[in-house]
């Protein structure tokens, strides 16, 4: 008896701690549901069986990301002593990621539901579970349903309502609870393309190429030549990680190293699954590993001397992702070229986020089907956290020769972010989005950078024959643009300086640092200004086909020069001006390591017809100040107005920026008046008139009101009409004078009261 009491307490312990933590159910911060699930354009057509097993990725949330977003914005201001300070990934978690205590309850949560803990961390932010789907119902209160997918023959599961736990926080995200969305890598076969363009495969590519390769084609170490050249630089002592969702099989990459006749890079190359998923890759089994075996290939051609280069593969992008923010040792460049498309496309931003903070950069191809759309996977390509690498068709002058001329892929992706991420504030710097390149100023534009993507390249794959010229796309410009990358931060760690970090806030700001490209930007980049793909075309600078370009040699040089231990900073006062008035902005110039050099100024982004006033210019770099004044004209729309200021110190290279807010404001409303005549002689008994003429200057008059005064006695005055409806008109006054009036010369004076203003002109009469 007393050993069935003390089962059924205990029983009763377990229900009512989880009744109790029912009634505290938090929903999940992302979201979960597909949309063709919530309209009801997936038909259901079953249940997931209750034992089959799903593997799932819980994601906490960051503790403090207001906290983080100040941080990164620091980290990446020159001027901010915390510049390129970067955490370690236990500094990361101890400063933003989620305590112990709610790592642990996580953990408590998944075991008192069944669901078996297979990994994860606290420092990943994650816990991976695996359990039946019976218990993932009961867990998330979901019921896992199969549908119809609305685009391709199959079915796949989704929860039908959004999860929700019982912890007393909420988590971030859930991977794994849906398989929509199959990821694909971003390569293109020659003969698919020309099938799907009606075209022969021998008329795709329109010229030879000229590569070292078999048939002409190209090597990675073809790319390290035309955009590195033949430096020293070779990625010795760092570490390079590619994002994977299927293994490999090295034998291929050996394969590919034979036929090239370059040595294999003994000992570089590691494969890591991250939650249990085979890092084998076999034809046999039906995997396909020519994506994998290029980006190995294309990374380690660009950088030969790489210390490690870790494949991770797994299956859900959130478990691949953490680990790689918390694997030793940190890769701090990263080539991805997949894409898919997330339930939410937020889901990975504050992975992202960390990969910054941490001074990782994370290259992803833009994709192999021209414009950005909702259906062609451009995500991550169009997350504003990531670089994004789009596609060029490159000729070099020869075998393992150097650059000889570029322009832009057909077929690689860019554009403005169909999923509606908002712009990056290193994209609204001025002058990177104009009429030229059609980029959007509220929301995210890609790609960032470019290299070859065309049908040119050498590939190795499946334990079958190689091929040669078959295989393009962007995922062969990503993993080649984050060996690049090693190669600058192998150069920042021989000057002792920190590494590079995320990416682009350093190359928008040295490309576009004052509203007009920087002097050394044709130096630094091959600009590709001729090509089309899809909606856009490239253009000088900055475009939406091939970003800022592909990279020169001197571009490591810009990247790796030494941060100023001298500069100044700018500040600036509001200025407020009426219409047809004028309004002033002090702005101020403070040294910053003993900086001496003067600063000119120059204030743009005004108001069409608004001009300004320098009243010293140039300033002196510490504490000097000049008071700009700007001129409105009258009919300048009211409203606030952004004015970029710009300084550039005396020795050409300093340039520092910052804005004031122009506030234009309604003119009150004024008129004139005036009589004719305004001299008029009447004799006693008799009466003379004069006009008086009212006109409106600025703003409106509903009405001006006339009344006189200073008229002697036996003088009346009249008015017809008594008022001047408008503000704009006339009106008649009668000066009428009695027989016994006061004879002499005075002033009258017409007084006019409209629009909150008063004024007055005099009529001198004669009285005979």
């Amino acid at each position: 008896m007393i050993e069935k009491m003390c089962k059924f307490a205990l029983s009763l312990a377990v229900v009512l701690s989880l009744s109790g933590s029912v009634s505290q159910a938090q929903s999940v911060m992302t979201h979960h549901v597909r949309d063709v699930v919530r309209s009801g354009q997936a038909a259901s057509n079953g249940r997931l069986p209750a034992n089959q097993t799903l593997q799932l990725d819980l994601v906490l949330q960051l503790s403090d990301r207001a906290g983080l977003q100040s941080f990164l914005n620091d980290l990446y201001n020159p001027s901010s002593p915390s510049y390129r300070q970067f955490l370690t990934p236990a500094q990361f978690t101890a400063r933003f990621g989620p305590s112990q205590q709610d790592y642990d309850a996580v953990l408590r949560f998944a075991q008192n539901y069944g669901l078996q803990v297979v990994g994860g961390s606290r420092d990943g932010m994650d816990v991976q579970v695996k359990g039946s789907v019976a218990a993932i119902e009961t867990a998330f209160h979901v019921s896992m349903r199969t549908y119809q997918h609305p685009t391709e023959n199959r079915s796949f599961y989704s929860p039908d309502v959004e999860p929700t736990v019982d912890l007393l926080f909420s988590l971030w995200h859930i991977s794994g609870l849906d398989n929509f969305s199959t990821p694909h890598p971003m390569l293109v076969n020659k003969k698919d393309y020309a099938a799907a363009n009606g075209i022969s495969p021998d008329q795709v590519v329109s010229h030879a190429t000229t590569g070292s390769g078999p048939s002409a084609s190209f090597l990675g170490s073809d790319m390290r030549a035309a955009y590195y050249g033949t430096g020293t630089l070779t990625g010795g002592g760092q570490n390079l990680g590619l994002f994977e969702y299927e293994g490999t099989d090295l034998a291929d990459l050996q394969t590919y190293y034979t036929n090239a006749k370059q040595p294999y890079p003994t000992g570089v190359v590691s494969l890591l699954s991250v939650d249990g998923t085979s890092t084998s890759c076999l034809e046999k089994s039906r995997c396909d590993d020519t994506e994998q075996t290029l980006d190995m290939t294309q990374a380690l051609g660009m950088a030969p001397g790489l210390a490690s280069l870790v494949v991770y593969v797994g299956t859900t992008d959130t478990a691949i992702i953490s680990a790689m923010t918390t694997h030793s040792p940190l890769p701090m460049t990263i080539g991805c070229s997949w894409g898919w498309t997330p339930v939410d496309p937020t889901s990975l931003d504050p992975y992202f986020e960390k990969m910054a903070a941490q001074g990782q950069t994370f290259f992803v191809a833009a994709g192999d089907s021209s414009t950005w759309k909702k259906t062609n996977y451009p995500w991550p390509a169009e997350d504003a956290n990531v670089v994004t690498v789009g596609g060029t068709d490159l000729v070099t002058q020869g075998a393992a020769g150097g650059w000889s001329s570029e322009t832009t892929w057909v077929d690689g992706g860019g554009g403005i972010s169909p999923d509606g991420i908002a712009i990056p504030s290193w994209q609204q710097a001025a002058g990177v989005i104009n009429s030229s390149n059609k980029g959007s100023t509220t929301l995210r534009n890609g790609p960032d950078v470019a290299a070859n993507a065309n049908f040119t390249f050498y590939v190795c794959a499946d334990q079958t024959t190689c091929t040669a010229n078959s295989y393009g796309g962007t995922s062969f410009a990503a993993p080649m643009w984050a060996a690049y990358i090693a190669l600058v931060n192998q150069q920042l760690t021989t000057n002792g300086q920190p590494l590079i970090g995320f990416l682009n806030p350093t190359i928008y700001k040295l490309n576009e640092p004052s509203g007009a490209l920087a002097p050394s930007y044709t130096t630094n980049w091959h600009d590709i200004t001729s090509g089309t793909s899809g909606s856009y075309s490239a253009t000088t600078g900055f475009d939406l086909t091939t970003g800022w370009g592909s990279p020169t040699y001197s571009l490591i040089g810009a990247l790796t020069a030494a941060a100023p231990t001298s500069y100044f900073t700018l500040s600036a006062t509001a200025a407020t001006a009426q219409q047809g008035s004028a309004g002033t902005s002090t702005v101020t110039s403070t040294a910053i390591g003993g900086y001496a050099d003067a600063v000119t100024l120059v204030a743009s982004g005004m108001p069409a017809g608004v001009t300004v006033g320098y009243g010293t210019n140039p300033i002196a770099p510490a504490g000097g100040s000049s008071v700009l004044t700007f001129t409105v004209p009258s009919n300048t729309a009211t409203g606030t107005y952004t004015i970029t200021v710009t300084g550039t110190g005396s020795d050409g290279t300093t340039i520092e920026t910052t804005s004031l807010t122009l506030t234009v404001t309604a003119a009150p409303s004024n008129f004139t008046i005036g009589a004719s005549p305004t001299s008029l002689t009447v004799r006693r008994g008799s009466s003379g008139t004069s006009k008086i003429t009212t006109a409106v200057t600025q703003g409106t008059i509903t009405s001006i009101s006339l009344s006189a005064s200073g008229q002697k006695s036996g003088a009346t005055v009249s008015f017809s009409p008594t008022s001047i409806s408008g503000g704009n008109g006339s009106s008649t006054v009668k000066f009428t004078i009695s027989s016994r009036a006061t004879t002499g010369t005075y002033t009258v004076t017409i007084t006019g009261t409209g629009g909150g203003n008063t004024h007055t002109t005099g009529i001198s009469l004669t009285v005979q």
